[in-house]
């Protein structure tokens, strides 16, 4: 096949995979927003129930399928950049299943956070291609990786709270609703950012097991119950953000998906960069264009976040603080029945007569009626 063919290819398979990741992406935030949508104990055995959760996982697994034999055709340069057109896929498809229309912010903050991917991207390749991570560096990371999900999926990191509480409106109504969805989007933020370092990490553990079966790993080939190891925690790891983002995008999808685009290559680059010797592109520079991307992608997120409609959970978690406000009250008059009785209907075209005020007398002594009696007003004297 000519460079020029395997070019076409690489940029169909890479479409390809990108439709894939965001219908996906669309299944679940769908699967999310059901008003049946499980939580709670019981909650991953009744979404392992659920036939749109596996077609979930099918597309997914379709989308991964097209990325790597896209890369096999074409350059890493030209495949990861079209990878971030995922989101600008996933945007007009959740909305044209929600029955409404992309608003321009939302459209600013998917460019925003398009231009800020590509971006990064552009400047993180690797220094030295077919590095791995040696069995000893792979089991660190895996560690590290899984104190930080906990930390980010338990929203334990500092100022977590304090973020998601923000978006409280005025009035007990509005700071019920504001502080619940504030809530929900500040939790899927987290969750986001943790299923896409857990999916950045599954990444370089699944490069250190093709180099282990290559027997390519640095210190040695490794022992049989190793190479298993790696395989578990490959398959922990890529399970554990498919599932996390399934409970990030309890808060809407555009700026969680945003979140996972973002957090997977700079997973990968923070491993690179710390583990396998790669550095920025263009040195000091490249270091300067990811800080510029980064703070361009941020702004999206900002802007995606700000402008996507609130996620029903908030809705209905926030239904049952809201007061109803009570009917209006009406006062007692007395009536034949006696002194709090219904007032007697009255005949039609013939006005009601008037009744006397009622006054409370409270009980000052024993010798006075009981607290609470009610009594009628002494009728006025007549002038004389």
């Amino acid at each position: 096949m000519t460079t020029a063919a395997g070019t076409v290819l690489a940029v169909l398979l890479s479409l390809v995979s990108s439709a894939g990741y965001a219908l996906a992406a669309v299944a679940q935030a769908r699967l999310a927003a059901a008003p049946s949508a499980p939580s709670g104990r019981g909650a991953l055995r009744a979404l392992l129930a659920r036939g749109q959760w596996w077609w979930a996982v099918g597309l997914n697994a379709a989308g991964a399928l097209a990325h790597a034999v896209a890369l096999h055709y074409g350059p890493l340069t030209l495949v990861q950049p079209l990878g971030a057109l995922t989101l600008v896929a996933a945007l007009p498809l959740g909305a044209y299943t929600a029955r409404r229309r992309v608003t321009r912010t939302e459209w600013r903050g998917a460019l925003w956070t398009l231009a800020g991917l590509v971006g990064l991207v552009a400047v993180t390749g690797p220094a030295a291609p077919g590095e791995s991570l040696s069995l000893r560096e792979a089991l660190a990371v895996a560690a590290a990786t899984a104190l930080l999900i906990a930390a980010l999926a338990g929203g334990r990191l500092p100022g977590a709270g304090r973020r998601a509480g923000r978006a409280g409106a005025d009035g007990a109504k509005g700071s019920a609703q504001g502080g619940t969805e504030g809530s929900v989007r500040g939790g899927g933020l987290g969750h986001a950012t943790a299923s896409g370092a857990a999916s950045g990490v599954a990444s370089a553990l699944t490069q250190t097991l093709t180099a282990a079966l290559a027997s390519a790993l640095p210190g040695g080939r490794p022992a049989w119950w190793q190479t298993a190891l790696l395989a578990l925690l490959i398959s922990a790891f890529a399970m554990g953000g498919l599932l996390l983002s399934q409970a990030a995008y309890r808060g809407g999808l555009a700026a969680p998906l945003a979140v996972v685009n973002l957090a997977n290559p700079a997973a990968a680059a923070v491993i690179g960069v710390a583990l396998l010797g790669e550095t920025f592109r263009a040195g000091a520079w490249g270091w300067l264009a990811a800080a510029a991307a980064s703070l361009v992608a941020a702004r999206g997120v900002v802007l995606l976040t700000a402008s996507a409609p609130a996620p029903p959970e908030a809705v209905r978690e926030a239904a049952p603080s809201v007061a109803t406000p009570a009917a209006p009250s009406t006062t007692a008059t007395p009536s034949a029945e006696g002194p709090t009785g219904p007032p007697p209907a009255g005949l039609p075209g013939v006005p009601s007569p008037a009744r006397p005020e009622v006054v409370r007398v409270p009980a000052a002594s024993a010798g006075t009626p009981a607290a609470g009696l009610f009594l009628p007003a002494p009728e006025a004297e007549p002038a004389r």
